[in-house]
């Protein structure tokens, strides 16, 4: 072992994680042993920085830090000459989505908000805006999520890849100009839900469907969300649920929800959770969208049917959706 100690914001610095992340690798998955001062604070060797700088590079790669926490120097030096690192701004012509998304991480944990926009714009352009949602945004959100989980980014750097891709989502997610009797949507997270993103991609999708959307933002309770659903005179109240999938109030306040709303206004879940809370959408007849595939098929059978009764759900026909835009299983 070496005899040079570092502190824990000289280990930041070097390896490119924050603090925060070093600490949660340390209490959570015994990542590194640092010793301690008489106060109690750490002290990294250059062997224990190295091994932080090639778990960063293995969670880049998109390696769960829960497989490769406690694996061996050499092996993790083995791991990252396998892996390409991922470029901070893929070129135009890289078709490859797996370095889009890759690059865009990249951009995130280092909070380059332009750049991460023109990469988006550049994926677009190749893939279409139905294309980038499923193939690119979908995935990186799924990503930054797992990567948030697992201590590999912070709460800054989730807050910032959702403001980022929303506020580029809002400028170009309404191609088509709305008819005088088009359908309202509305969209939030329940109470506790405070990750966005999902809800932001069904904003997106149902603006380009031609839906008229009030997006209500995050972590709202029912009450509030029911009273602003009634008001507007929505078609359906869309929901995004991705973290926890084990929040013990989080069937209440479906419950709670859908007494308040009108027996022929629908209710639509979805996220990466939603599946945790299945017996309770049965219980309340809420549909559930499982991929923004799903969503797409469901606005499309709302949009063309009359509204069903309560305690229905609309079944989905994947083969309803007409589109030439590029598609990917989920």
């Amino acid at each position: 072992m070496s005899e040079v100690q570092h502190s824990i914001k000289f280990a930041a610095k070097t390896t490119g994680l924050s603090t925060h992340v070093i600490r949660v690798w340390e209490k959570r998955y015994d990542a590194v042993s640092p010793n301690r001062t008489d106060t109690n604070r750490r002290c990294f060797t250059d062997e224990e920085i190295e091994r932080l700088t090639l778990l960063r590079a293995a969670t880049l790669a998109g390696h769960s830090i829960r497989n490769v926490a406690r694996l061996p120097v050499k092996k993790l030096r083995e791991l990252a000459r396998d892996e390409s690192p991922p470029a901070p701004a893929p070129a135009a012509d890289d078709h490859s989505v797996d370095s889009v998304i890759a690059g865009a991480v990249t951009l995130i944990l280092n909070h380059q908000a332009e750049q991460l926009e023109q990469l988006l714009s550049q994926a677009a352009l190749r893939l279409g805006f139905q294309g980038l949602l499923e193939r690119v945004i979908a995935p990186l959100a799924h990503r930054v999520g797992d990567l948030w989980a697992a201590g590999g980014l912070t709460a800054a750097h989730e807050h910032f890849a959702s403001a980022v891709i929303r506020n580029f989502l809002v400028r170009n997610s309404q191609p088509y100009a709305q008819s005088g009797n088009a359908p309202t949507l509305m969209v939030a997270t329940p109470a506790g839900q405070l990750h966005e993103l999902g809800a932001v991609m069904a904003t997106a999708v149902a603006n380009n469907m031609g839906w008229r959307v009030i997006y209500l933002g995050a972590s709202l309770p029912a009450l509030e969300i029911a009273g602003a659903a009634v008001r507007n005179n929505v078609r359906a109240v869309a929901l995004s649920i991705v973290f926890p999938g084990d929040d013990p109030q989080l069937p209440a306040e479906l419950e709670h929800l859908r007494n308040n709303l009108p027996p022929q206004m629908q209710l639509i879940v979805g996220g990466r959770a939603a599946k945790s809370y299945l017996k309770t959408m049965k219980k309340i007849g809420a549909t559930h969208a499982k991929t923004l595939d799903d969503f797409h098929t469901l606005l499309n059978g709302l949009r063309n049917h009359p509204p069903l009764k309560r305690g229905q759900s609309r079944v989905l026909i994947p083969q309803a959706r007409i589109t030439h835009q590029p598609r990917t299983d989920s």
